[in-house]
């Protein structure tokens, strides 16, 4: 086993340095001899060859290890230490010896830009984390005095409360993620927000309202709620078919409009007189952010009543809880949702939160709540029709409900945004894209880009990244046109570029285009479904692979060879195939690959 030589081999180097009275980076040495056992499977120090050092520094540590580009040195040193070691034992022939310790130097280089930028990328993300995680806090990142001292109480945290913090921001930042969507003009939006309903109705509540006396509490006096009620044409009270009558007095939907236009300013109340507020006139505005501006206000108002479940909920009440989870469901969805399958999530979602005495009685109240209000976001803009029965957001929806996300954290990206950015900036923001819309980024990148340099970017991406990055890389690269040739032919000599760019070549019927080796091939199946496995659950990146993998006994004869292949994420592609794989034999094989990629070999 790894573990077995790996300790015996850093014991006797440890020992060996010590006869010489040589410095020796102990921890980095057994670090290097535990990725070369655990990480590549090597069965000993004799399998360590020119070539399997080139992947363990340049692939394996990089992706393995987080350090510095200060560390290049000591690293190197580490390495020279082990081989002149493995040398002088007899462990390796001397010959090879002397060819890992010109291996060494020549890749010294390389192996210092791979850090580099890994490591350039570490602290960014590290970075974004802490303001991520200051903001959290409530602390200004303009306020240098509020910053430093969050910083030594968090530095001042045990190392596993930090790195906890650190995991659970990442963990909330990747769900706070909603899929791309293309936005309308700005000047069809105000448009829009100018003649919706909801604009139409706090307009007139406004203009009704005028300049009268207030109760104590700065609302409508009960006479005026009614007269307001009758002249707008409000229902008088809302209500579901069975409910209960309700009091007279109590009228939801203008304590709905009422709310929302104090709140956004179109009414000014206080000091229990009402007066036209400053947003009124932003609503008729020229100026079409002035009138998205309130419009959106109005809407966060109404979309989010947040009545206090303590009170008792009714089922409208209950629904107008949940409004906003409806309305990113309408957000993320592709297709129009009918009302039922809005109600059945909705629900879903009820059932965790609260406790539920009758399902039944309570599916259908809702049911009947959930269409009163998709009829209210309806006359307001927000909500269409579409199909045969389902509903999707207006384009003035889209706009307003990512302003609402956006204001509530999440990551709301828009279709084209990422056309000016770097080949890392486009590969990132494509992991949330659906096809559609992620075919036409790419279109929109390329676009923006000199060919030459699209392809350069896209290959600096594939040398330092992952395989989901490498991967989604190597796709847009195979979209770049014949010009960038001399640009992929010069990558080819890069282990985790070279079956991609032959790969490219050979598609544009260039001389150094060729076709794949078998290991070659096998390598580039292991990359891709690695490549999955860091966005999407096992059983559904399996089910993704196999749609371009071979059948039957062909399938089972690849997945018995897949075990040698030379990538560090071979075993956990294997235990995903053995675990996944529709075949019973082809995934029994699978499970006994993975085995002997853990232990570095079978009998």
């Amino acid at each position: 086993m790894a573990d077995n030589w790996v300790e015996t081999t850093a014991g006797d180097l440890r020992n060996w340095a010590d006869e010489r009275g040589e410095k020796l980076d102990e921890q980095g040495a057994h670090l290097l001899l535990d990725l070369a056992g655990r990480e590549m499977g090597l069965a000993g120090p004799g399998e360590l060859t020119p070539e399997a050092l080139r992947e363990l520094l340049l692939e394996v540590f990089p992706e393995t290890v987080v350090a510095g580009a200060d560390e290049v040195p000591s690293v190197l040193d580490a390495m020279r230490a082990v081989a002149a070691f493995l040398g002088e034992s007899g462990a390796v022939p001397a010959g090879r010896a002397a060819e890992l310790a010109a291996e060494i130097d020549r890749l010294a280089p390389e192996f210092a830009e791979v850090v580099a930028e890994t490591d350039g990328a570490e602290r960014q993300v590290a970075a974004e984390v802490v303001a991520g995680l200051m903001e959290g806090d409530g602390v200004a990142l303009d306020d240098q005095d509020a910053v430093e001292e969050w910083m030594r109480r968090f530095e001042a945290l045990p190392d596993e409360e930090r790195y906890t913090r650190a995991e659970e921001y990442l963990r909330r930042t990747e769900e706070l993620v909603v899929p791309p969507v293309r936005l309308a003009p700005a000047a069809e939006l105000a448009d829009a927000a100018r003649r919706s309903g909801l604009t139409a109705e706090v307009r007139a509540l406004a203009e009704w309202t005028g300049e009268r006396p207030l109760t104590e509490i700065d609302e409508l006096t009960a006479a005026d709620a009614e007269a307001a009620v009758a002249a707008l044409g409000l229902a008088t009270p809302r209500r579901l078919p069975d409910a209960e009558v309700a009091d007279q007095t109590d009228l939801p939907e203008l304590d709905r409009l009422w709310w929302a236009a104090t709140e956004a300013e179109v009414i000014l109340a206080k000091g229990g007189k009402a007066e036209p507020g400053p947003a009124l006139h932003d609503l008729d505005s020229d100026d079409g952010e002035r009138v998205l501006g309130v419009w959106v206000r109005l809407l966060d108002s109404v979309a989010v009543p947040e009545h206090d479940p303590s009170d008792g909920l009714d089922a409208i009440e209950l629904v107008q809880n949940e409004l906003t989870g409806v309305l990113i469901h309408l957000y993320e969805q592709e297709e129009p949702a009918t009302l039922d399958e809005l109600a059945d999530a909705l629900l879903g979602h009820v059932a965790e939160a609260y406790e539920i005495s009758d399902r039944g009685a309570l599916a259908e109240a809702v049911l009947d709540a959930l269409a009163l209000e998709l009829d209210d976001l309806a006359r307001w803009g927000v909500v269409e029709e579409a199909g045969e029965s389902g509903r999707v957001l207006t384009p003035l929806g889209v706009w307003g409900v990512r302003e609402l996300l956006l204001a509530d954290g999440f990551a709301a990206p828009v279709v084209g945004e990422l056309a000016g950015g770097s080949a890392a900036e486009l590969v990132a923001g494509l992991a949330w894209h659906r096809p559609e819309t992620a075919d036409e980024e790419i279109d929109g990148w390329l676009a923006a880009h000199d060919v030459k340099d699209a392809a350069a970017d896209l290959l600096d991406v594939m040398r330092g990244g992952g395989p989901g990055a490498r991967n989604l890389a190597a796709a847009v690269l195979h979209r770049v046109g014949p010009e960038a040739a001399p640009v992929v032919r010069a990558a080819q000599e890069h282990p985790l570029v070279s079956p991609y760019a032959a790969l490219w070549l050979n598609a544009a019927g260039d001389p150094a285009g060729r076709e794949l080796s078998r290991a070659e091939y096998l390598w580039v199946f292991v990359d891709t479904v690695a490549g999955m496995l860091e966005t999407a659950e096992p059983d559904e990146a399996v089910a993704a692979a196999l749609v371009d993998a071979p059948p039957g006994t062909e399938m089972r004869e690849m997945v018995d060879e897949l075990w040698r292949t030379d990538h560090p994420g071979v075993a956990d592609v294997l235990e995903a195939l053995g675990d996944h794989h529709p075949d019973k034999a082809t995934a029994k094989a699978a499970r006994t690959a993975a085995y002997k990629a853990r232990s570095g070999g079978g009998a």
